[in-house]
């Protein structure tokens, strides 16, 4: 499947969807809003939601992805001129892989009746996000097949993205736990396969549950999954997360737009500054700032060594989990090899926070290109090492080959994106198809699978990272001239020079640094081809200092929802071949 390539933009007024739906269901059942997220945004009533999405999955060239849904908590917004009365507005952002084209739909709910339909029944990746819905918000979907927490523990008191939850320790009582309340905590984590559908037995067979995580080295992190055997052979599972939840969203909602930079690094922990990427082209949508070409050629570069860096560590633990005991030590020497460039460039490693709002934080120092061309000619051999010692292993292959293997139009019902997308032949990735930062003036090309397996998923990545080398080479030999920063009042902070030398840019600067730029009242979403997947951020500014509703949709979060479908009559081995070629990290799942 391949799509044509656009960008797409924030007018509703002339988009034939926006056109089919009013004449479906009224102008009185759909109410456009201007915002800054290139796509249509439209308020629908509850009554019309379920129609209304079933008709966006089944129109010609649908939209077949449900790539996001969430809430915000409207309560204390104080700009929202022009838009229905709502306390809770439940949103739904639908992805068109034929047509390139998002849209997002909008549900205004009142405090006292917080219920909609579940729409599991349309789009199966439903069921994770509406219980996050309702571990975070308390919003409650009517006919969810098990509505339950699923980032907080089951005992957890209220619901935290709410506006009236506390955001830092010091709003609640000093922690304690009694060996009666550990007893509890305990208790609760026990699983009842009843809750979940499941037999414990069926005709002359006794199913064996099994508790694979949350601390195990193959389920990389802190990850729970509970298998239903009979004998190794995988009746049933059932994913179990939230071990891992810091509340990176709420988080948002109490820095400045600047001091929130860092922590974007610690949600996929092995992409560096590819989490800064999306979040900091969001906020300078809502800026109105045009970066300079410097600041995104060095943006590209960085972005891409990442992903290098994230490949290599997928292969060498992916490998791993098939047995292999090398591989991981000579991926990590590789690895180590990006890390001494990355830090020569940024002063940090795993986590330079490195991007600014208007560009970097810092010039490229001097030897930069020596650096970066030593590690480019060094990698193209290593990666052909890599398949002959690894991918063409008889063995690999036998352990790989049409294992855990799923379909185009599977992917997409599960919210699958990235290179575990492209190994069905889907050819959808945001750097060719939506380009930002630059990305057009790229010569580079989209590598596919075909059987969507395992294999496919391990090979792709290590032609991604070859196409990665291809990129950094045309910065190396193409880095524009100019600033690495954009001249304008909100970035941060302003060049050191003209702070010492003009008192106007010294006020800016201690205005931003101690309260924050303030951006005026709007919404902005930006979607990035991270290492994963796609990863986006969605910003609502009221106009203040810091962002109202900071959201993030993360790739590994519905990709580990999907694996019940995927498994179910596999055998344990295949499992663990499955999990290591999903390439995710728990920070990426849970936040």
């Amino acid at each position: 499947m391949s799509v044509a390539t656009s960008t797409p933009d924030s007018t509703a007024a002339d988009d034939p969807i926006v056109g089919a739906l009013k004449q479906s269901f009224g102008d009185q059942a759909v109410l456009e809003q201007s915002t800054l997220t290139g796509m249509p945004v439209l308020w629908v009533s509850r009554e019309i939601l379920t129609e209304a999405l079933s008709f966006l999955r089944d129109v010609p060239e649908p939209f077949d992805m449900l790539y996001d849904l969430s809430a915000i908590d409207e309560r204390l917004r104080s700009n929202r001129r022009g838009l229905p009365a709502s306390d809770f507005t439940v949103f739904y952002q639908l992805l068109s892989i034929t047509r390139n084209r998002d849209i997002m739909l909008k549900v205004a709910l009142h405090e006292e009746d917080l219920t909609l339909p579940t729409s599991v029944s349309l789009y199966p990746n439903a069921n994770w996000y509406e219980r996050e819905v309702w571990d975070m918000f308390g919003i409650d979907f009517r006919g969810h097949p098990h509505l339950a927490r699923i980032l907080m523990p089951p005992t957890w008191n209220g619901h935290p993205l709410r506006k009236d939850h506390g955001a830092r320790a010091t709003e609640f009582d000093p922690y304690t736990l009694t060996v009666e309340g550990q007893d509890i905590e305990q208790e609760a984590l026990r699983f009842k396969p009843e809750d979940w559908g499941m037999q414990r037995a069926q005709a002359d067979t006794e199913f064996m549950f099994l508790n694979l995580g949350p601390n195990h080295p193959s389920a990389h992190g802190a990850f729970r999954i509970v298998l239903q055997l009979n004998g190794e052979e995988i009746v049933d599972c059932v994913p179990d997360i939230g071990y891992h939840h810091r509340g990176a969203e709420k988080m948002g909602e109490r820095q400045t737009w600047h001091s929130y930079i860092p922590y974007t690094d610690r949600v996929d922990y092995t992409g560096g500054v590819m989490n800064n990427f999306p979040y900091i082209l969001a906020v300078e949508k809502l800026a109105g700032i045009q970066v300079t070409e410097r600041a995104q050629t060095i943006r590209i570069m960085m972005a891409e060594l990442f992903r290098i860096s994230s490949h290599l560590l997928f292969l060498g633990t992916y490998l791993q989990d098939l047995g292999a005991m090398s591989p991981v030590f000579y991926t990590f020497t590789d690895r180590q090899k990006s890390y001494e460039v990355i830090e020569a460039i940024t002063g940090f490693r795993m986590h330079p926070a490195w991007f600014r709002i208007g560009g970097v934080a810092q010039d490229l120092p001097r030897g930069w290109d020596r650096l970066m061309q030593g590690f480019v000619d060094w990698m193209p051999k290593r990666l052909r090492e890599y398949e002959r010692a690894m991918m063409e292993n008889a063995i690999v292959r036998e352990r790989t080959r049409h294992i855990a293997a799923y379909t185009t139009r599977d992917a997409l019902a599960w919210g699958i994106t990235g290179p575990n997308l492209r190994a069905t032949g889907c050819d959808f990735d945001l750097r060719k198809t939506r380009p930002y930062s630059g990305y057009e003036k790229f010569d580079f090309e989209v590598p596919l699978g075909s059987n969507g397996d395992a294999f496919d998923r391990g090979q792709l990545r290590i032609e991604e990272m070859r196409q990665s080398l291809r990129i950094i080479q045309q910065c190396i030999d193409h880095m524009p001239d100019g600033d690495y920063k954009a001249d304008h009042p909100l970035t941060t902070p302003p060049p050191r020079e003209r702070m010492l030398q003009h008192i106007e840019t010294l006020i800016t600067h201690f205005l931003q640094v101690s309260w924050g730029p303030v951006l005026e009242p709007n919404e902005s979403q930006q979607m990035v081809e991270a290492t994963k997947g796609i990863n986006s951020y969605y910003l609502t500014s009221d106009g203040n200092t810091m962002s109202y509703r900071t959201r993030i949709r993360t790739p590994s979060f519905p990709h580990l929802q999907q694996i019940p479908a995927v498994m179910r009559g596999g055998f344990v081995p295949d499992l663990i071949a499955h999990l290591g070629s999903i390439d995710f990290v728990m920070a990426d799942v849970d936040r």
